[in-house]
């Protein structure tokens, strides 16, 4: 392919695989973004500055490179916008899924309608606009509603906006938040899917789908799906592997997507297999660029980019092996041989200080990336959405204990101390909500009420923990049974572990109101404790 180039659009950090394919394929490498200085700016061969969303400047600008360039293909992986590819590519008659398919893929209104018309497995719902929410949300249709149930804008990625609905007083601010983050102020609503989750990607060519990719995914903190991470390979049975690809490939179908990769987010329910989504794109999250090819040994963003140019992953068949189930296309699967584990690691809400860790958990055993997002100085929150945590660790192991622990124990090797005096962590260590694990935001520690009250029983208002004395020798009694000890915060520190690395970092640290540390130590994990003794 001298002599030829490719578009990619996005210079973000989860298009690096796919500038790096296509430079190994020997195509000279356009890249577009609104934001010149995004990171991978300066992997591009040329570089434009074009909205992502803009797709009639991507399409005349992709048009003037097939005139200038040999154009062979137009790319993306890890952004929401496969249909300004599809436009472009049709434009430029360059292979691609059919931009009605994308539009298709790209709506959740319109994916839920295809999946109902040809009978892909996927949940009831209703199409609300910003327009006619307040003639639809009348207090009739609000307590008929069924809950629990989910909102979502039609048109986002990153679960932004998106969540659990549990009673009608929840579901106008619900509604209003989903079209918030829509770009055409539209929310679907829909019934909740109850079951475990999992993320699949594939190819899709020559009347074919291969499975490349099949993740277990790891969600937490209702009302909020926030993802934890995700673990290479599933542990799923093989029933039902086979059910969830067949009710995939039957989305697939119902979308019209037939030249490409898809990728779906899927659940097992006790209805069976019930579509999430299907996206006309390779998955974000640093599964298709990261832990498949690392569980695999397969560069699944290469043979992507190689069917967006016209040419056939000649090493996709060579891997692939047939699944007999029955669906709308002829199946395979590239399995995975070793187990990659990502994990991500969060925060309170604050102002970030200082952050420890980074190079011992780069240095430990299993690790192959540590990807911070925020940085000494950055503003973080509690999550509500997959773009508010800070960052990710990726692991391979031979086993999955093995991929799962690596992860785990560099995960918390990573602490993030915030900044003193900060009005937002202060209101987050003194909030009483979060002593269930269903409540929002949670306690770093859940403790059970007959601990709590013990521990208010035997730590009054009076009580200091003197200077200099170790907090490891200053634990309450309440809190002593190895259960507690041994219990683990959002990052997998456990109690004793936070309480040992407090004295490692404070050790000549001054009186402490008892009461006011524990509280903080149990809301807010370490960090609370370090913030209870940095103000």
């Amino acid at each position: 392919m001298a002599g030829d180039s490719i578009l990619i659009l996005g210079a973000g950090l989860m298009q690096r695989p796919a500038i790096m394919a296509a430079k190994e394929c020997g195509l000279t490498v356009y890249v577009v973004d609104a934001n010149p200085k995004a990171v991978c700016v300066a992997d591009a061969d040329f570089f434009e500055p074009v909205d992502l969303k803009d797709r009639e400047g991507i399409a005349a600008y992709a048009l003037k490179l097939k005139a200038e360039s040999s154009l062979r293909g137009i790319f993306t992986a890890g952004t929401d916008f496969s249909a300004s590819v599809a436009y472009a590519a049709e434009k430029c008659a360059l292979p691609g899924h059919s931009y009605s398919a994308a539009c298709n893929a790209n709506s959740k209104h319109l994916m839920r309608q295809c999946f109902k018309k040809y009978g892909a497995p996927s949940p009831e719902f209703i199409t609300v606009d910003k327009y006619s929410a307040s003639s639809i949300m009348n207090d009739d249709f609000v307590k008929s509603m069924s809950y629990p149930c989910v909102v979502k804008p039609v048109d986002n990625m990153g679960a932004r906006g998106c969540r659990m609905v549990r009673s009608a007083e929840e579901l106008p601010q619900a509604l209003e938040d989903a079209a918030e983050n829509s770009r055409t102020g539209t929310a679907i609503l829909e019934e909740y899917m109850d079951g475990p989750e999992y993320s699949i990607d594939a190819l899709v060519f020559d009347g074919t789908m291969t499975i490349t990719g099949f993740a277990d995914r790891h969600i937490y903190y209702p009302p909020y799906f926030i993802e934890m991470g995700h673990t290479m390979p599933t542990d799923i049975s093989r029933d039902k592997f086979k059910a969830l690809a067949a009710g995939f490939a039957s989305g697939v179908a119902a979308l019209g997507l037939t030249c490409g990769v898809a990728k779906a987010d899927i659940k097992y329910t006790e209805k069976g297999p019930m579509i999430g989504e299907i996206a006309a794109r390779l998955s974000g999250g640093y599964m298709s660029g990261w832990t498949y090819p690392y569980s695999s040994g397969f560069n699944l963003t290469k043979a992507a980019l190689q069917l967006s140019v016209g040419i056939q992953p000649d090493e996709a068949l060579e891997k692939r092996i047939k699944l007999d189930v029955d669906a709308p296309f002829e199946m395979y699967e590239i399995p995975s041989v070793l187990t990659s584990a990502e994990r991500a690691w969060i925060s309170i809400p604050g102002k970030v200080h200082r952050i420890y860790g980074l190079d011992e958990a780069r240095s430990s055993v299993g690790i192959k990336d540590v990807l911070p997002i925020s940085k000494e100085g950055s503003c973080v929150v509690f999550p509500r959405n997959n773009v508010e945590k800070c960052g990710n660790i990726i692991s391979l192991g031979n086993t999955r204990d093995e991929a799962v622990r690596y992860a785990h124990d560099a995960v918390k090797k990573i602490t993030m101390r915030l900044e003193a005096g900060n009005s937002e962590t202060r209101a987050f260590l003194d909030s009483g909500a979060g002593l269930s694990a269903d409540s929002y935001p949670p306690s770093a520690y859940q403790l059970p009420d007959s601990v709590l009250k013990a521990f208010t029983d035997e730590v009054k208002e009076s009580y200091v923990i003197p200077a200099g004395k170790k907090i490891i020798d200053s634990v309450p009694a309440s809190f002593s049974q190895p259960s507690i000890l041994d219990m683990e915060d959002w990052n997998h520190i456990t109690f004793r572990e936070a309480v040992m690395r407090f004295d490692s970092l404070c050790p000549d640290h001054k009186d402490l109101s008892a009461s006011d540390f524990w509280h903080s130590f149990i809301k807010g994990g370490l960090q609370g404790a370090l913030y209870e003794n940095d103000c």
